[in-house]
């Protein structure tokens, strides 16, 4: 992929020439090789190139923000740029310093060949067991530049490489349809065995029905499933819900939030997501969260942080290249408790396992009312049968503060590390199997 230099210098100087004060050029190159199987068989194979630059201006204090995809007239996009600044309110100019942050590559590409292969094997593995079952899966490198220049002198970039699998499978019994899957996202080496221990293992579980479990008992989510918890703390401790006063934890720092075996803090330098800057071009760094369920602190970027009268955490980023940065976390992690997944599953006499969910999670207020994609009941320490037709409701500020026990299962999904953990003081519901 082209080196995204030359262009915006030249950005800069033309947007400097046209009146703006200072600018900043933000470009994002990305380069994939997905394949796909589909019903046991490899369907397709592609090859995704995408290019975007965003080129920020302000002139007499006001922002004007103008995209382009692919190839870039420069002209054209700074007249777009200075043209919108007319439209917007005055604001603060927030810029990064004068600096340069260059970094090597991170990560090994796989050839397709190679991704191939991973494929075959890993669906001829869980069709060896179970000759019965349809299996599909995903398999990508994709290889991704993000740099960011201004007029104060800053230039970062970085390139990193990851690679991703996710694996389904498709059980149909008469009427009864099951489906299971699991994904990584790793950097070198794609664990492909582990992928198809977990559909494996999850089959296995699924051999027979059973009715769930009814009342308040225990739940014990896997890792996959507890990012529903994690997504709900992540916008409570978000810079910007606490301006807004929209978070619950708005006036709560440096007081017990949740259990005391939970700790929870920001690790940008690990994991398959590492990330070096945001997009303001502030380096990100380590935050201790939450200590032993104690809310340490909360995390903003540069408008947000001014506004609080704190210093921003390098968690300035994008949702897009058309919007402006907002607050965002880099790779949370969950500090693992003792326990493999089987462990905690012998440690409750009767309960709930929730793997894989239906709809949406909770909003700010925590509150949420779920079904149950996948889902399994546990009696006298032993998973007895997979559950259908539940649903699982309550609140997840009320869940974290009654966590019974924590895994030492850690494992990334998405942007975030977390082990399973089981809860109490959620609803169960169910129709019978």
């Amino acid at each position: 992929m082209k080196s995204p230099e030359i262009r915006a210098e030249q950005l800069l100087e033309l947007s400097l020439a046209s009146g703006a004060s200072c600018a900043e050029v933000y470009q994002s190159q990305s380069l994939s090789r997905p394949i796909f199987f589909e019903a046991n068989r490899l369907k397709q194979l592609e090859s995704c190139e995408s290019e975007g630059t965003a080129l920020r201006v302000w002139r007499d204090n006001r922002p004007g923000l103008a995209v382009a995809y692919g190839r870039i007239e420069p002209t054209e996009l700074v007249e777009a740029a200075i043209a919108l600044s007319e439209l917007n309110p005055l604001e603060t100019i927030e810029l990064a310093e004068a600096k340069t942050f260059v970094l090597p590559d991170l990560g090994e590409a796989v050839e397709v060949g190679e991704l191939v292969k991973m494929g075959r094997e890993a669906i001829a593995s869980i069709r060896d067991c179970y000759p019965e079952v349809l299996c599909s899966a995903e398999f990508e490198c994709e290889r991704e530049t993000t740099s960011l220049t201004n007029t104060q002198g800053l230039h970062c970039q970085y390139t990193d490489i990851t690679l991703s699998g996710s694996l389904e499978a498709e059980w149909v019994r008469g009427e009864d349809f099951l489906g299971i899957y699991e994904d990584r996202e790793e950097r070198d080496r794609l664990n492909v065995n582990s992928l198809v221990r977990g559909i494996l293992i999850r089959l296995a579980w699924a051999r027979e029905n059973t009715p769930p479990p009814s009342g308040n008992v225990p739940i014990l989510f896997t890792g996959k499933a507890a990012t529903l918890f994690w997504e709900t703390v992540s916008e409570a401790i978000n810079g910007k819900r606490i301006l807004e006063k929209s978070s619950p934890w708005s006036d709560r720092r440096g007081q017990l939030v949740m259990s005391e075996c939970l700790s929870l803090s920001q690790q940008p330098e690990r994991g398959p997501y590492s990330c070096p800057f945001d997009d303001e071009g502030t380096k990100t760094q380590f935050l201790s969260l939450i200590q032993q369920g104690n809310l340490a602190r909360f995390y903003c970027d540069r408008a947000t942080g001014r506004a609080l009268g704190i210093m921003g955490t390098g968690n300035g980023f994008r949702p897009s290249l058309e919007r402006y940065p907002t607050p965002e976390l880099v790779n949370l992690v969950v500090e693992p408790g003792r326990g493999t997944l089987d462990e905690l599953i012998h440690q409750l006499d009767r309960g709930l396992l929730v793997d894989q969910m239906l709809g949406g999670g909770s909003d700010i207020s925590g509150d949420f009312s779920v079904n149950v994609d996948l889902g399994y009941r546990i009696d006298r320490g032993e998973i007895v049968g997979r559950v259908k037709d539940t649903m699982v409701a309550g609140n997840v500020y009320n869940a974290l503060e009654r966590v019974l026990a924590l895994g030492s299962d850690n494992r990334w999904h998405g942007s975030c590390y977390t082990p399973s953990l089981i809860v109490e003081g959620l609803s169960v519901v169910g129709s019978g199997i």
